[in-house]
C-alpha cells in the first residue's frame, strides 16, 4: 500500500479552474501512488498445489508408500502415491479454476474519469487521478476518488455501496471545504467518495483521496483482513480422517505387538501392518466429497446461483442464522410510492388488483397532483426503458405514478415550463412555473409537508378548492409526521393557477393537493422466501445501515419481524449493550431481528458474536460495505446482478438474479448434498472397516494378511469410489427442508453412524470369513485361490451394501438409491472392472489373482446375499434404536 502523505492544501480559486499541470500531476502520482486499491492477491499456483498435500492422510499414505519401497514392493509403492497424485490433481485443478483471475477493484480501475489539466477537461484512466486534480462530475457517472466539493448544482450521489441508505445523499459546498471539512465521515455533504455513483446534478471537486486512502480502500483493507475459517465440511471431514488414522495406527500397533508375543518375523508383521493402514484409509473420500459439491455446483448454477468456493455449498446447508442487507437483498433497491393521501382519503401501493380503480383516482384532487408530480420535476423516465431513468429517485417514482395511473402524462406535458424556483434548504420547496394550452399561467409546487403547508391558503376536495383552516393545517402535519415515524419519504403537493405569469408572489396563495410518501419496495418474492427459511429452522436478521424507522418498516413488510414496533438495535447501541453485566445486552441482541444505523465494521462483530456461540453465520449483501462482512462470514452469498464487484468477488456464492429465493434454493441443495456427504461417508467407512477387520482377523488365525495392499487399494478406488459419488449426487427427499439444519458442531459421523458402520462391517466380516473357511478347509483351496475368493467376495459384498444406505425407516423397493441412476451406472462400471482385472492378464498378474472354479463363484455370492439381506434386517433394528437426529434421512 503507498504511503498516506498529508495532501497540500485546498487549492486557490485560480488553481481550481485551470486544474493541475500534466507535469504537476506526474510528480503527485509518483509521490501518492495510482488510484487503485491494492487488491488480494490471490494464491499462486504452487501454493494451491502445496495445500493439497497438507493432510495426515497423505502422511499416513505417504509413510506406507516408503515402507513399500524399502520393503523392494515398489508396484505397491507406486500405485500409493498414484492415489495421492490423483488426489491432489483433483483438488488442484477445482480450487485452481474457482479462483478468480483479477479482484474487483483492479476491473474497477479500468474506468475514466473527467478532470481539469491545464485548464482543459481531460478524461484520463481512474487510476491516473492524483491527490489536487479537479475532478468533474455528472448524473450516471462514477465517482474517481475521494474528493472536497467546491461547485455543485443539485448534486445527488448514491452512496448505498458505501452506507446502505437508499435515498441518494445531497451534496453541497461547505465555506470551510480544505479546512473544516471531515474528510473522513460519510455523512460529510461536502465530501465525494471514490466508488459512488451521481443520480443528478452537476459538481467540481479538489480530490483528497486516492487508492487505499479512499473510504472505499478502508473497507477493502477490512476485506483482506477478515480472516476466514475453515468451513464446517472441511472441519468436519478433517475430524473424520485424524479418527480413522488414529484407529489404523492403533490397530497397526496391537497387531504388531501380539505378533511380537508370537514370535512371528518382524517384516511380515510390518506388511501386514502397511496393509491395514491403506485399508482403513478411504482414499477416494476426498475425490468422492470434492466431486459431489462440484455437482451440487452444477445444480445450483441451473438455479442462477455461482458457487466459487465447493465446500460452500454444504456450508450452507447447515447454516441456521442468515445476516441480510435491506438494500437491493430484501428491497429493490429504488424508490417507489407507498402511500398518497388525499383530502378523500388514503391509497396504498400497488393498489389492489380486483374491483377496479378506487373512485378517487378519477378526482379532482388526484388528477392535479399528478400533474403536479409530472410538471415540477427534473427527472427523465419511460416505462419501455424504468431501467435508463435519471434523476432524483423521488422524482423517478412520481413519473412511474404518473404513468401508471388513469392520467394524461403527454397532456400535462403540453404545459410549457416559463421559470423554476429549485429547492433549496431555506424555502424546503420546488415550484415551477407553467403556460397551460389554453394561454392561462399554472404554478406546481412539492416540498417537505411544513414548508408547502405555510403556502398553502386552500385544499383540493372533490367538491373543488375549500378554505384552510389552522385545525386542517395541523391535522396535514400531524399525517406527514405520522408517515415520516414509519421510515416513509414524504412530499407534499399543491398548485396555484395564477392570474397573470409576471406576479412575484406565485409560490403564494396555493392550494393542498396531498402527501405522497415513498419506500423502497420489497422484492416480491422476498416474503415466501423468509417463510421457507423460518419453516427450515433457520433464522433471518437484518442488518443495514438505513434509517431504523425504515430499517422496521421493510422488516415487517416481508414479514421478517410480526410486530409493526419491533425494537431495533442501532450501531450506536451494540458497544454499550455488548458491555452490559450479566449478559443483559446480549440478551436483548439475541432476541432482536434488525439492526440499523449498522457500520461495516459492526457487521465484523456482529458475525463474530453469532460464531462464536456455534452457529454457521451466513451474510447477503451487495454494497462495497457488504464486502468485509460476505468474507468474515461461514458463507458469503454477494447479490450479482446489482451487487458491486467488490462484494462478489468477497462472497462464496454470487446469486446472477440478485433473488433472496435462490437462497432457499442453496440452502436446500446444501442440506442435500450434506445429508448424501453423510451417507456416502457411512458406505466407505462400513467397507473399510470391513477390510480392516478381515486382515486382522486373517492375520491372527495364520492366513497372513488375507488381502494384498494392491487389491484394497483397487477396491477403494474403484469399487468404493463410484458407488459412493452415485450416493453423493443423489436428488435427495423433497422433506429436506422441512426440519432445522444440522448441528453445525455435530460430527459427519455421529455415534450411530459408528455403531452402524461397526456392524455392518462385522457383517460383512462374517460373511467373508466363512466363505474362506469352506474355501481353506472345506474345498481345499491353495492360499492364492483362497486370497481371490476372498477379493471377489469382498467386492461384492461392498457393491451390493450401497443399497443399505437408503435408511432404515425406508422399505427397500421404494427409496430413492434405488431409483438412483446413478448407483446402478456405478454398479455396470465396477462389475465391469471386476471382471476385467479377472480376465486381463496385466491386472490379473498385477493383483495376484489366480482362476476360480464354478464352486468358488457360488462361495463369492454368498457374502454379498448376506450382506444386503441382513443389512436391510440390520439397518432396521438399529434405526429403531437410534434417535430421529442421527438417522439416514428417508427418501
Amino acid at each position: 500500500m503507498p504511503e498516506l502523505i498529508e495532501p497540500p492544501p485546498s487549492p486557490t480559486i485560480a488553481a481550481r479552474v485551470v486544474g493541475l499541470t500534466e507535469a504537476e500531476a506526474r510528480a503527485r502520482l509518483q509521490q501518492y501512488g495510482p488510484n487503485a486499491v491494492e487488491p488480494v492477491v490471490p494464491d499462486s499456483w504452487w501454493q494451491v498445489l502445496l495445500r493439497q498435500f497438507r493432510s495426515l492422510i497423505v502422511l499416513v499414505l505417504g509413510a506406507a508408500a516408503g515402507f513399500s519401497f524399502a520393503f523392494q514392493d515398489h508396484a505397491e509403492g507406486i500405485a500409493i502415491l498414484a492415489v495421492i497424485a490423483l488426489n491432489a490433481g483433483i483438488g488442484f485443478w477445482l480450487e485452481w479454476s474457482a479462483q478468480a483471475s483479477m479482484t474487483a477493484l483492479r476491473r474497477l480501475g479500468l474506468t475514466t474519469a473527467r478532470v481539469l489539466r491545464d485548464g482543459r477537461v481531460c478524461a484520463v484512466p481512474t487510476h491516473h487521478v492524483t491527490i489536487g486534480d479537479v475532478l468533474l462530475v455528472e448524473a450516471g457517472e462514477v465517482v474517481a476518488a475521494d474528493a472536497a466539493l467546491f461547485e455543485a448544482q443539485q448534486l445527488q450521489v448514491n452512496e448505498s455501496a458505501l452506507t446502505g441508505e437508499s435515498m441518494p445523499a445531497g451534496k453541497a459546498v461547505d465555506p470551510a471545504v480544505g479546512e473544516g471539512c471531515d474528510f473522513k465521515t460519510t455523512e460529510a455533504a461536502c465530501q465525494l467518495f471514490k466508488g459512488t455513483a451521481v443520480v443528478n446534478g452537476t459538481g467540481r471537486a479538489y480530490v483528497t483521496g486516492v487508492g487505499s486512502g479512499t473510504q472505499l480502500g478502508e473497507i477493502t483493507q477490512l476485506v483482506q483482513h477478515a480472516a476466514r475459517a475453515a468451513t464446517p465440511l472441511e472441519a468436519k471431514l478433517d475430524r473424520l480422517a485424524r479418527q480413522l488414522v488414529y484407529i489404523t495406527v492403533g490397530l497397526a500397533a496391537v497387531y504388531v505387538a501380539i505378533g511380537l508375543l508370537k514370535g512371528q518375523p518382524v517384516f511380515g508383521l510390518l506388511k501386514i501392518a502397511i496393509v491395514l493402514a491403506v485399508a482403513a484409509i478411504p482414499e477416494g473420500m476426498s475425490i468422492v466429497a470434492t466431486l459431489a459439491l462440484a455437482f451440487g455446483m452444477m445444480r445450483l448454477a441451473r438455479h442462477n446461483v455461482l458457487v466459487k468456493r465447493l465446500a460452500a455449498v454444504e456450508t450452507l446447508g447447515g447454516t441456521d442464522v442468515i445476516f441480510t442487507d435491506k438494500t437491493g437483498t430484501l428491497t429493490q433497491n429504488q424508490m417507489a410510492v407507498h402511500t398518497v393521501w388525499l383530502p378523500e382519503g388514503q391509497l396504498r401501493y400497488p393498489l389492489a388488483a380486483a374491483g377496479g380503480p378506487p373512485a378517487a383516482l378519477t378526482g379532482a384532487a388526484y388528477q392535479l397532483l399528478l400533474r403536479v408530480a409530472v410538471l415540477c420535476n427534473n427527472a427523465t423516465y419511460s416505462p419501455a426503458t424504468a431501467d435508463a431513468a435519471l434523476g432524483d429517485p423521488l422524482e423517478v417514482a412520481l413519473l412511474a405514478l404518473a404513468h401508471g395511473g388513469p392520467f394524461d402524462v403527454p397532456a400535462a406535458q403540453a404545459h410549457q415550463r416559463l421559470a423554476e424556483q429549485p429547492f433549496n434548504s431555506d424555502t424546503r420547496l420546488m415550484a415551477t412555473l407553467h403556460r397551460k394550452p389554453d394561454g392561462r399561467p399554472w404554478v406546481a409546487v412539492k416540498g417537505a409537508a411544513e414548508a408547502v403547508l405555510q403556502h398553502c391558503t386552500g385544499q383540493q376536495l372533490a367538491t373543488g378548492p375549500q378554505p384552510f383552516g389552522t385545525n386542517e393545517r395541523a391535522e396535514w402535519l400531524k399525517r406527514a409526521n405520522e408517515l415520516a415515524a414509519t421510515g416513509l419519504r414524504v412530499l407534499a403537493l399543491a398548485c396555484r393557477e395564477l392570474p397573470d405569469a409576471c406576479q412575484p408572489d406565485w409560490t403564494d396563495e396555493l392550494t393542498w393537493l396531498g402527501l405522497v410518501a415513498f419506500l423502497d419496495p420489497p422484492r416480491a418474492e422476498v416474503v415466501p422466501a423468509l417463510e421457507a427459511c423460518q419453516r427450515a429452522g433457520i433464522r433471518v436478521l437484518m442488518v443495514t445501515g438505513d434509517h431504523p424507522a425504515t430499517a422496521s418498516t421493510v422488516a415487517h413488510q416481508v414479514h421478517l419481524t410480526q410486530d409493526s414496533d419491533a425494537t431495533v438495535v442501532t450501531g450506536d447501541e451494540l458497544e454499550s449493550l455488548l458491555a452490559q453485566p450479566n449478559g443483559e445486552g446480549r440478551h436483548r441482541l439475541w432476541h432482536a431481528s434488525v439492526f440499523a444505523r449498522v457500520s461495516p465494521a459492526q457487521k465484523l462483530d456482529l458475525i463474530s458474536l453469532y460464531q462464536q456461540e456455534g452457529h454457521v453465520v451466513a451474510m447477503t449483501g451487495d454494497g462495497v460495505n457488504d464486502a468485509p462482512a460476505l468474507k468474515k462470514a461461514d458463507i458469503g452469498v454477494a447479490m450479482g446482478r446489482r451487487g458491486t464487484q467488490v462484494a462478489s468477488e468477497a462472497a462464496a456464492l454470487v446469486l446472477r438474479d440478485d433473488s433472496f429465493a435462490s437462497i432457499v434454493v442453496a440452502v436446500e441443495q446444501g442440506r442435500i448434498i450434506f445429508t448424501n456427504i453423510r451417507r456416502f461417508v457411512l458406505y466407505l467407512v462400513s467397507c473399510n472397516l470391513s477390510e480392516i477387520l478381515v486382515v486382522t482377523a486373517a492375520g491372527l488365525l495364520g492366513h497372513g494378511a488375507g488381502l494384498l495392499p494392491l487389491q484394497i487399494l483397487f477396491l477403494n478406488l474403484l469399487t468404493d469410489v463410484f458407488p459412493a459419488l452415485a450416493l453423493g449426487v443423489g436428488k435427495g427427499s423433497p422433506r429436506v427442508m422441512q426440519h432445522p439444519p444440522q448441528d453445525p458442531q455435530g460430527p459427519i459421523m455421529r455415534p450411530g453412524d459408528w455403531r452402524l458402520a461397526v456392524a455392518y462391517a462385522a457383517l460383512m466380516t462374517v460373511a467373508l470369513l466363512g466363505a474362506d473357511y469352506l474355501a481353506r478347509h472345506q474345498l481345499g483351496l491353495a492360499p492364492a485361490a483362497a486370497n481371490a475368493v476372498l477379493f471377489f467376495g469382498l467386492s461384492a459384498a461392498q457393491l451390493v451394501h450401497v443399497f443399505n444406505m437408503a435408511g432404515g425407516r425406508t422399505p427397500f423397493w421404494h427409496n430413492d438409491v434405488l431409483r438412483n441412476r446413478y448407483v446402478w451406472l456405478a454398479l455396470a462400471l465396477c462389475s465391469g472392472l471386476i471382471i476385467l482385472a479377472y480376465v486381463e492378464p496385466l491386472l490379473h498378474r498385477l493383483l495376484g489373482l489366480q482362476k476360480l472354479t464354478s464352486v468358488a463363484v457360488l462361495l463369492i455370492a454368498g457374502p454379498a446375499v448376506a450382506t444386503l439381506v441382513f443389512g436391510q434386517l440390520l439397518g432396521w433394528v438399529m434405526a429403531g434404536k437410534r434417535p430421529a437426529t442421527t438417522t439416514l434421512p428417508a427418501s
